[in-house]
């Protein structure tokens, strides 16, 4: 049996840029919605990033606290970074590993992806898991102080439940590690 789809998408009548800083570009745009009347959207573009699951061979997974300046609070985080201009997804996740862990991989595994902010942002974030690590020494940038630290699946998945890891990037992607590390071990 044939499903109706809904026409739902909306289409741009004009942009424009309102802020445009190193990174981010927030815009506002007047929309036609699929009923024929107008609205507005205000959104950011971003340039995408990539979140890294480093799984240690006795089985703990690297961490990170940062203090994140908008929310003025230390977080609990797996590595991640912003996608540099003509750098593909796997290398940002290479960079990001050895930037601010230290560690490299042999092994990396592509998860998935995420839209943490479909309402307001068009950033996707792609998921690793990344094994085989090897320790070096971290090159994080000037700007970048950070603590690493390990901990168990278990302990981990336990800190979300409680509320202590909040991080969305970081709740997404151990859920999906988790399923690929029940399945295919």
């Amino acid at each position: 049996m044939a499903v109706n789809k809904v026409n739902l998408e909306e289409h741009t009548i004009r942009s424009e840029v309102i802020a445009s800083g190193g990174m981010l570009t927030v815009k506002r745009d007047q929309v036609r919605l699929p009923n024929g009347h107008q609205s507005q959207r205000e959104f950011v573009l971003h340039p995408g990033a990539v979140v890294v699951v480093p799984l240690l061979d006795n089985g703990n997974i690297i961490f990170e606290r940062q203090f994140r300046y908008p929310l003025h609070q230390v977080f609990i985080e797996l590595p991640a970074g912003k996608i540099d201009p003509n750098e593909t997804i796997l290398t940002t996740g290479q960079r990001e590993l050895l930037e601010e862990t230290g560690y490299t991989a042999n092994q990396w595994v592509k998860l998935g992806l995420q839209h943490p902010c479909i309402g307001y942002s068009n950033e996707v974030i792609h998921m690793y898991l990344a094994r085989g690590l090897t320790l070096g020494q971290h090159q994080r940038d000037i700007d970048e102080t950070l603590e690493v630290f390990e901990m168990s699946l278990s302990q981990c998945m336990q800190m979300i439940l409680d509320g202590e890891i909040t991080d969305g990037k970081t709740i997404v992607a151990m859920l999906f590690a988790e399923k690929y590390l029940t399945q295919h071990g």
